[in-house]
């Protein structure tokens, strides 16, 4: 005799850097377990996979997920999260004061992507001659060890991974064209004012945001602590 299976109500929701709606399922135990084996490592790598494997798994509107911003990842694993264990979770800050620790609950119903309301300007010009647009990272191009072996090396392979087009006077030369290391050396070439304002405008990129105020247990002080990103929200 067949076991019963519960249903799994379905839900819509509108991916943010696309304006398209998909539709998905809240994940069940056998998924949970991927997430909680991936915290149980710390491993911030290890997570995101976990994250990207239960997408892939819930959302049943086709999807290429390597094409999906990394806050598009973030808001459809809160809203799948809000669905499976409710909207409300824990996590625990520390006292911007005393460094008490303070477990407080954040409705993931409120979580927003910041920054994505505003309408940026993705071109950057470097020269009178030589200017950029600049692309939000994607999972294709998302960074991997080898890329980040310095700090000097991430902020240059995180600028090089972000460039969709490059117009030298008439010539315009697409990224898609180009290999990562030609588009590496091309990043080395800037002087640091070109490449600083390069990286301001990939540290405008939308992202996961939450405001938590409390009053601290402890030192009775008022806190207000901006979570940023889904690992703040694992604390």
């Amino acid at each position: 005799m067949m076991l019963p299976r519960i249903a799994t109500p379905k839900y819509d929701m509108i991916v943010p850097s696309t304006g398209e709606t998909v539709t998905y399922r809240p994940y069940v135990v056998k998924e949970e377990k991927i997430l909680l084996i991936a915290l149980e490592t710390q491993s911030n790598e290890a997570i995101e996979s976990a994250v990207i494997d239960i997408i892939k798994i819930c959302v049943e509107t086709p999807i290429d997920v390597k094409s999906l911003t990394t806050f598009d990842i973030e808001f459809i694993f809160v809203n799948l999260r809000a669905k499976a264990v409710g909207e409300g979770i824990k996590v625990n800050p520390p006292c911007q004061h005393c460094e008490e620790i303070n477990e407080q609950k954040v409705n993931l119903e409120k979580v927003i992507v910041k920054g994505l309301e505003e309408d940026i300007d993705m071109h950057v010009k470097l020269t009178d001659d030589i200017s950029v647009d600049v692309n939000w990272p994607t999972m294709k191009n998302k960074l991997t060890e080898e890329d980040m072996k310095t700090g000097t090396d991430t902020l240059i392979n995180m600028v090089a991974r972000s460039i969709g087009t490059i117009y030298s006077g008439e010539e315009v030369f697409s990224a898609s064209d180009s290999t990562k290391k030609e588009l590496v050396e091309f990043v080395e070439s800037l002087g640091t004012d070109q490449f600083n304002a390069l990286i301001d405008k990939v540290s405008e990129a939308p992202q996961l945001s939450y405001d938590l105020k409390y009053k601290c247990k402890a030192c009775k002080k008022d806190n207000t602590i901006e979570l940023k990103g889904l690992i703040d929200f694992f604390q």
